[in-house]
């Protein structure tokens, strides 16, 4: 049995209170329409996301070696785990779409890594909704540039089109 954080349940409720309309969501369009509180990224995320991805490449993972060896001064955190940080960022950071019963990771374009991120630096996601595709089917296709920044840093890690699926409830009646 997989378990959770507790956590969970009261960012559940916490993002009800930020729900907004497809009105509201169509307005938004070309705007930023979120950012999130920066988050340090450790050793220790490292290392937990070498472990489940099998790439222990000593620039991720050996700090000594890593600082000896590389323009670094230490080790990095892996392109996909800053990408990967994405969806917790997105939640915290982003609306909910009234009547959304779930959102799906669509796909990503012009996806870009641009800077590495240092072990112990702090990064946060800017997202701007670029657009919604409002369909029949139930569905609402968002498309938000967002930009991975690195705290005091001019180049962010990365930046992308990021597409996600809100599946919206049918109004009753």
């Amino acid at each position: 049995m997989v378990k959770h954080k507790a956590n969970h349940i009261s960012r559940n409720s916490q993002r009800m209170k930020d729900a907004i309309t497809l009105d509201q969501l169509r307005e938004a369009i070309g705007t930023e329409i979120g950012c999130s509180e920066w988050r340090e990224v450790t050793q220790e995320m490292i290392n937990q996301f070498a472990d489940a991805t099998d790439d222990h490449q000593f620039i991720h993972v050996d700090p000594e070696r890593a600082a000896k060896e590389t323009p670094f001064g230490g080790t990095i955190a892996h392109g996909f785990l800053t990408l990967s940080l994405l969806s917790t960022l997105a939640y915290e950071a982003l609306p909910m779409l009234e009547g959304a019963t779930m959102g799906i990771n669509y796909g990503f374009d012009k996806l870009r890594f641009l800077s590495p991120v240092k072990t112990g630096s702090r990064v946060r996601a800017r997202f701007k909704l670029a657009d919604a595709d409002i369909r029949p089917s139930g569905r609402v296709v968002n498309h938000y540039d967002v930009t991975l920044e690195i705290e005091n840093s001019l180049k962010p890690a990365l930046t992308a089109t990021w597409l996600t699926i809100a599946v919206v409830e049918p109004p009753e009646g």
